[in-house]
């Protein structure tokens, strides 16, 4: 039996008082894993530090062994730095964070999968440039991760967290989804609020294609991650104005695995379908793969 298997479960667990939920997660984590309390908060508090190392190791000049991937992030930031951006600097902000990131792990540096190595930049890209817009204190950057695990973790039981398994669905949305229900934490939302931005985020990713060009975590993968963040950004703010979803959490999870082994697997990180069956694609893979 998984740790925890419903939104509801963790509703119920909240009981009146949202914000204690985190720590809740936190002690039913620790004791699943046989371990105490404070190594679970050490191990997450690496886990933020990974995220924070990985985002200053960023290097404009470094390049995918593929050259599919690099520099663009830098290119992102000239952009909103200019301030020409449509978004403006907080919004930039977090979509350079997430290129950024897909572009470290595209490039072999040190990152968190949260919770795919292929969606690690959702996350970080929101919950960084938010605390610094924020003046967040850090234990409530850990409380909030504790948040998005707890979320992620009713998704990979009921449903998947994998490309392959279930579609880009199942890695770009749940982290979507993780942050936007994290983000909704740090807003002071209750324990239904972060249910419905974790709903509301799916349902927006619902049938997304896992279809890597070569087979590779590049492309379109790292711009996704950019994608998923403003899409965390929009079901967090929906459900912080009191909009709800009108389908239950747990049935939008059930939905996306449905949809998920619907799918061909032609188009669950195959290399086959989507993208990656298109003539730049297949003529990128013959000539870095040979044919």
């Amino acid at each position: 039996m998984a740790l925890f298997y419903s939104v509801t479960q963790l509703e119920e667990l909240a009981g009146n008082d949202a914000r204690a939920l985190w720590r809740r997660i936190l002690r039913a984590s620790a004791e699943e894993s046989g371990i105490s309390e404070e190594q679970s908060l050490a191990q997450m508090n690496a886990a933020l530090d990974a995220m924070i190392a990985a985002d200053a190791a960023y290097d404009p000049e470094q390049r995918s062994r593929s050259r599919l991937v690099g520099g663009d992030a830098e290119k992102l930031r000239r952009y909103v730095e200019s301030g020409e951006s449509i978004c403006g600097p907080f919004v930039g902000r977090v979509l350079c964070g997430a290129i950024r990131m897909g572009e470290c792990n595209a490039c072999m540096h040190r990152i968190v999968a949260a919770p795919t190595a292929g969606a690690c930049g959702v996350l970080p890209a929101v919950l960084l440039p938010y605390a610094a817009e924020h003046g967040t204190p850090r234990e409530e950057l850990v409380a909030a991760l504790y948040i998005a695990a707890g979320y992620g973790m009713v998704v990979a039981a009921r449903a998947s967290i994998s490309g392959a398994e279930a579609g880009c669905q199942a890695e770009i949305g749940t982290a979507s989804a993780m942050t936007a229900a994290a983000l909704v934490y740090l807003r002071g939302g209750s324990a239904r609020q972060m249910s419905d931005a974790l709903a509301i985020a799916l349902k927006n990713m619902m049938g997304l294609v896992c279809d890597p060009v070569a087979g590779l975590v590049e492309v379109p993968c790292v711009k996704r991650n950019a994608a998923g963040a403003m899409n965390a950004l929009c079901a967090a703010e929906l459900a912080m104005a009191g909009i709800s979803s009108r389908i239950p959490a747990d049935e939008v999870i059930d939905a996306m695995r449905a949809v998920g082994a619907l799918m061909s697997p032609l188009l669950r990180e195959t290399g086959r379908g989507g993208v990656a069956a298109s003539p730049t694609a297949e003529r990128f893979r013959n000539d870095f793969f040979g044919n």
